[in-house]
């Protein structure tokens, strides 16, 4: 009786452990330097990758992909991806469109712009048919909004009608990333709807509420903040994967393990780390640094 009551222990101590366990987002498509779609899924280290980006889109915009040196959409050269994109989803890897960024022509100016931007985004990228898929006949598991100018209006409308498109089949998965200063300036509102899945809160380029090397803090305060107020399924850490990826906000594989983690990964929120991007993450090998204690 004694060993079999120690086997149900070891069991429940593993599933506490297996719910507990984050998980790894990485941004790919910004640099053609780092690999290809199929080769960044095949590491095995990633449970989300984040197409970047949709950078033009709304106000009646043609919608532009933008893959950097990776391929040219604007010749059909993209298509080809759809292979990578579904041998990733064979390995259980979600692969999302990453609309919006750092830099781009973005903003709605209706709901009925939503509505618009909605069904492009449904008929060329998810569930949907067009004869100009920019990403060839593969069906994306959803939409990461990156939103970083433009306005703050209709981003709640979108979401939405993208969320709406559930009802046909497959789940659309939606996916955040915010700057940790609460709330965000673009997307709050619309994180407010609790049709977000994922959320990854950029906790760097933003000192407020980032860790600085002895001082945890800020950056703890803000992640009660964010898993406490907002109706996600999950919040990651969003974080650079290399000191050059950002302009502040890099923490050493090491210090995450011992310092950063530790204090977060209590929350029930808990999601893994978001990484900025691929190509910075090949250069320090941070995601293999950091996966066995995320």
């Amino acid at each position: 009786m004694a060993s079999k009551s120690l086997a149900v222990s070891l069991i429940l101590l593993f599933l506490v452990v297996a719910c507990s366990a984050g998980r790894i987002a990485i941004y790919w498509g910004q640099n053609g330097n780092e690999g290809t779609l199929s080769e960044t899924c095949a590491t095995g280290n990633y449970a989300f990758v984040n197409l970047a980006f949709l950078p033009v889109f709304g106000n009646g915009q043609t919608p532009v992909l933008n893959l950097a040196g990776h391929c040219d959409p604007s010749i059909n050269g993209c298509t080809g991806l759809s292979v990578d994109i579904k041998a990733c989803q064979s390995n259980g890897v979600k692969v999302i469109l990453s609309i919006g960024g750092g830099a781009g022509s973005y903003y709605l100016t209706s709901k009925e712009d939503a509505r618009q931007v909605a069904i492009y985004l449904w008929n060329n990228f998810l569930g949907g048919s067009s004869s100009t898929r920019p990403l060839g006949d593969a069906v994306l598991d959803g939409v990461d909004f990156d939103i970083e100018g433009g306005t703050n209006l209709h981003w709640d409308d979108l979401a939405r009608y993208l969320k709406g498109y559930s009802k046909r089949g497959k789940n659309v998965y939606l996916t955040a990333a915010p700057q940790c200063p609460f709330p965000d300036a673009w997307i709050g509102d619309a994180l407010k709807t609790g049709l977000f899945d994922y959320v990854w809160v950029q906790f760097y380029n933003n000192p407020p509420c980032q860790y600085t090397q002895g001082a945890l803090v800020n950056l703890e305060d803000a992640w009660k903040q964010w898993t406490s107020s907002i109706p996600a399924t999950k919040i990651f850490l969003g974080l650079p994967a290399a000191p050059q990826a950002a302009g502040s906000g890099f923490i050493p594989a090491s210090t995450l393990s011992s310092t950063v983690l530790p204090a977060i990964k209590g929350s029930s929120k808990y999601g893994g780390v978001m990484l900025w991007s691929k190509y910075y993450d090949d250069l320090t090998g941070y995601s293999s640094s950091i996966k066995s204690q995320v």
